[in-house]
Order: structure tokens, then sequence, then C-alpha cells
């Protein structure tokens, strides 16, 4: 250990706030304090209670300690903060696996809501999942629902659904992932006699990841510290990038309020990256001024320069990724010490579709959304179907009023050898909507003599698919540009092809590939790392590629807007440190077929091409 790792290890007891840079040996330091205390304190391990973020690094933690300590199998108890409070909601309420609510469950009572509402929602699965997680902010901030104003609906008609949604949990006896916080708070506030119980169970508490910490987490730990608080929690402000689940960077500096004795140890050496990768990282994240002032350095070699490289749009993009990826796999690096990073799923998509044509293998972390799936796809494909001859009723359904034409369902009940000569019949003493029907079948005719690309500008603008967009936005309580966005990139995606039927081919290998890589993720992890700059963080590779770094996309103008500059300032920082050996970084000129900025994180990178 070195000397600032050694004075964190070697702290007793009260309150600690250890600053951990990324690549510092947090993990290192955190295990060999639990073995001190054990070993040189004689603290009984029953006595210690490590929680973390996520499982994964509760178990590599007991690996470790296992490893530190010649195999022993210490009752240390190391958990997340939904796992530990769950076990203390257990132990006092003799819950069982039938009161937890599964993710799936969640969105099955919030669409039941949504149904009894008579709610119209394109994209449901998108919009049930922005539902939950809002949910999850109010809950975890302990936030008034009167007061709370939501970013995906309006605000009553969320507090509706709130409502409902809480009613009918609570009918079937259940309590979701947020509860699980919520409840032990109010049971330790209710109950002194409990609480009194697991402070004396608890008399050690150490906590990893600090800076991602949430109010309703913080207060519980607080209550089960005292009266010792013997408190020692480790973290990085500047890696603090979960804003939008509830986190707040500020209980960091309120921990030191709330603690006055508290003693901070910085752990000032970075182990993982290059002098070069790391000087230009900490020049950026420098520029913020929430957060705590940290000299950090490297005993690592200067290493390659930060590359950053301008390209044309994002087909070329993805051409100069994978040459560059094929690059270093030659130098010897494997496939899987090399991510590229991005700030949302779109932005990977010309990139895939790039790997899928040179046969290179990639991993995604996460489940990514595939672009020919959402609900304006869906339309696009529809119309695409109908235009071509298609009379399949499903297609006829989905864009019938998209734009609004006013057509009844009831107007599709025939056999469908001709809907459109149904509807005539339906509407025969209308003549207004017989020229709806007329224009629908005119435009259908056009669309199926032209490119994809031309097809699409055809729905846009003649037929009036941006002015649905615009309504339906406006009905949600959404910017429309989100939806302009997807269709622009589609747009795009189009360009290439000459056919409806080879672009809908192409749509048919894509998706497949991706269905393959969605099964591989069961079973094997081998290839090129796909991941979102959210997911990289506390991953490290030997080369990491940060794409499509522009404005409006990072930052990202909805976060700016929620979470401020800062936060997404530290996201690029927090991909930047995944580097060990190589960073470079892109950005394209064009997209969407519009001019595009780089990103102003470029800039406060001291300008473009190879920096020194």
């Amino acid at each position: 250990m070195n000397k600032a790792q050694k004075k964190a290890v070697e702290h007793v007891e009260g309150p600690c706030l250890v600053l951990a840079g990324p690549g510092s040996g947090k993990t290192l330091t955190v295990v060999n304090r639990v073995q001190y205390l054990i070993e040189e304190c004689k603290v009984r391990p029953e006595e210690i209670l490590v929680i973390t973020f996520t499982k994964f690094a509760a178990k590599e933690m007991k690996q470790r300690l296992k490893a530190q300590t010649e195999g022993k199998n210490l009752p240390v108890t190391m958990g997340t903060f939904h796992g530990i409070y769950y076990g203390i909601l257990k132990w006092a309420y003799h819950l069982g696996a039938q009161n937890l609510l599964s993710e799936e469950e969640k969105c099955r009572i919030l669409r039941r809501v949504l149904e009894q509402r008579e709610s119209e929602i394109f994209d449901e699965e998108d919009f049930l999942l922005s539902l939950a997680a809002e949910i999850g902010i109010v809950k975890n901030n302990r936030l008034d629902i009167e007061t709370y104003t939501a970013k995906h609906c309006p605000a009553e008609t969320f507090r509706a659904i709130y409502r409902e949604y809480e009613s009918q949990r609570k009918m079937e006896k259940k309590m979701d992932f947020d509860d699980m916080l919520v409840l032990c708070c109010d049971l330790f506030q209710r109950r002194p006699d409990v609480l009194k119980l697991w402070q004396s169970r608890f008399r050690f508490l150490l906590v990893d990841e600090f800076q991602d910490i949430n109010q309703v987490q913080y207060d519980v730990l607080r209550m089960l510290a005292a009266p010792e608080d013997n408190l020692f929690v480790v973290g990085d402000d500047d890696q603090s990038i979960y804003g939008f689940r509830g986190a707040d960077v500020r209980l960091m500096f309120q921990f030191q309020k709330d603690y006055p004795r508290t003693k901070n140890v910085l752990l000032d050496v970075n182990y993982r990256s290059t002098s070069s990768i790391l000087r230009h990282a900490l020049r950026l994240i420098g520029q913020n001024t929430v957060r705590f002032d940290k000299d950090i350095r490297t005993e690592r070699h200067r290493g390659a320069p930060v590359h950053i490289q301008e390209t044309l749009d994002a087909e070329q993009e993805g051409e100069y990724v994978c040459t560059e990826i094929q690059k270093r796999r030659m130098t010897g690096v494997a496939p899987e010490q090399i991510a590229v990073l991005y700030r949302v799923h779109t932005d990977a998509r010309a990139l895939t579709e790039q790997l899928v044509k040179q046969d290179i293998p990639f991993f995604m972390q996460e489940t990514v959304s595939n672009l020919y799936q959402h609900f304006i796809a869906r339309d696009l494909g529809a119309y695409f179907r109908l235009a071509k001859g298609g009379r399949d009723r499903a297609d006829f359904l989905q864009v019938m009023n998209r734009p609004n034409r006013y057509l009844g369902r009831d107007s599709l009940a025939g056999d469908g050898a001709d809907y459109l000569e149904e509807m005539r019949k339906y509407y025969e003493d209308k003549d207004w909507m017989q020229d709806r029907i007329d224009q629908w079948e005119l435009d259908l005719r056009m669309i199926g003599k032209m490119a994809p690309y031309a097809a699409i500008q055809y729905i846009r603008k003649k037929v009036g698919y941006d002015d649905f967009l615009r309504e339906y936005a406006q009905k949600r309580g959404q910017q429309a540009s989100v939806f302009f966005e997807i269709l622009s990139e589609l747009e795009e995606a189009a360009r290439p092809f000459a056919e409806l039927e080879e672009w809908a081919e192409h749509i048919r290998k894509y998706t497949e590939a991706l269905r393959r890589q969605k099964q591989r993720r069961k079973t094997e992890s081998v290839g090129v790392r796909l991941l979102t700059m959210h997911a990289s963080k506390g991953l490290e590779f030997d080369s990491v590629f940060l794409i499509q770094a522009n404005e409006g996309r990072i930052p990202d103008p909805r976060a700016l807007k929620e979470q401020g500059t800062e936060e997404e300032r530290r996201m690029f920082y927090v991909a930047m440190t995944r580097a060990k050996e190589s960073l470079k970084i892109s950005y394209v000129k064009m997209k969407n077929g519009k001019e595009v900025a780089p990103s102003r994180f470029l800039e406060e990178l001291s300008g473009f091409g190879p920096i020194m």
C-alpha cells in the first residue's frame, strides 16, 4: 500500500471520508481496512458491515478478503444497500419473496393503470420504464408527490398514475425495489428499539461508491452508524454520474458538515492510466466548480498521445473505429480489452452495422434497444409494406391514423381482400372520408416508387407524419425533438439503399445479428466491448474509443436541463479514465443531414488533433 492507502486503512474510530480517484485502489483499501480492524484492532467480524452498490462489487470484496486472510470465511456482512435494508425488513416484518415486486410486475401494474385511464401510448415499453424510474426518484429522495413536477408526462397525470400505482401495489401486499429503502427508514424512525438492536449489531460501517448515494440511503446510514459514528465512506465526487436515478453528489459535502470531526484522506495515485490520458482527463474535470480539490498523479509511463479524430458522419466514424480496432488487435491487444463507449444507445447503430459487415466479434454490455424496433420505425415499415402491395390488417391499423385520418377500426372488419375498398364502402355516405382514403391510396402508390430515403421524406412532409409526432409529443408532455432525432437517424440509415426491399432485408439481417448478440450475452462474453458511458463506470480497458463526441449528444440537452453541465462533464471524465494505454475520441461533422459541432468538452482538452 502507498502512504495514503495505509493512512485510510489504519483509521479506526469515528467518521472518515476517503476520496478515491479512478484507478487508485479503493477496493484494495476497503478490503485491507476490514482485515486491519479484525486482525489489529480485534473487532469481531460480525460487527462489520460493508455496503456496495452492486452484487458484483460485494462478491469481489468477499473473494479478496478471503484470499488475504488465508482462505478464512470471516462472517463480515457485505452486500448492496437494497440487500442489507431488505434483510432488516425481512427480519422485522417476516417478509418473503412473495412480497417483492419484480420490475416486470411493476411494469404490469403501471400498464394496468394506464389502461384504466385509457391512455394512448405508442412506445409503451419506453414510457413504462420512464414512469418506473420517476417513481423511484420520488421515493429515493423522499419528495412530496403533490409538488413534484414529472419529466415524462404532465404533472397531474403523473400524480394520478403514482397514487393509483401505490394503491394497487399495497392491495397486492407487495413492495418494489425502492420501497426497501423507504420502509427501512420508516422502521428506524418509528421503532428506536429496533434501531438500537441493529446499531449494536453493526458497529463499523464501510460504504463503497459513496458519490452514488441518495437521500433515503444516507438517512438510514446515519441512523445505523449512530451513536459511535464509525462510518468509513469511500467515493469520488468527480465520478458522480447517476443524478437521473436520484444520486446526489452534494451529500458528500453534507457528510463533512454532519460529521465535523471527520478525517479526510485522498488516494492520490492513479495506477491505471498513462500520464497522457490522466493529464487531459484532469484538465477536463478541473473545469467543474462543485468538487473537492485533488492533486492526483500517476507513476505510469507517458504513453501514446490522446487522439481526437474528425469524421464526416456516423458511417465514416464506424469505418474509422473498425480500422483502429483491427490495428490494436494486430499489436496483440485482445478484443475483450478494447471498448467503444457512447452517450446513448442509438449512437452505436452505425458502428454495430459496420462491425457486423466486417465480421468483427463484439459484445454489448447492456441489452441494446434496436432502433428498427422503435414505434417510429415500425410505422415506417408498415407504410413501406402497404406501398409495396402488402395487405396485412396489422399494418393498416398501425398507420391508419398516423397522421389522424379519423378512420375507425370498425372500417377494417372485412376479410382483408381489399381493406381500402372496405373503408370506402364503410364511409360511402361521407364524401370527405372518401377523399381521405383516395389521398392515402395515392400516397402509398407514390411511396412504392421511391428509394427508402426519399420515401421517409415524403411520409414526413407530404403525408404529415411530422405533424403527428408534434401532436403526440405535446399530448405526452415531451419535447418533439426526441422523436425527430429518432426519425432523422432512420432517415440517415436508409440513405445508402436504393430499394425499399433492400433496406427491409438489411433491417432483417441487423435485427438477427442483435438477437444472436443478446443470446451470446447469456453464455459467452467474447469480442470488443460496446457500452454506454454510464455502464463503463468501474471498468477498465487497454484501449478505449469515445464516439459521437458532439454538441447535442455529450453534453446531452435533456441531461443539461435536468442535471446540468457538471454531471455531463463528469461522465466524459469517467469515460476517458477507463483507458489504460490508448484513448481515441471521435466526432462527426454531419449528423442526420445537418452540420453539428464538436463537443465543448473537446475544446477543454485544448484543441483538436493529437494532444501531446
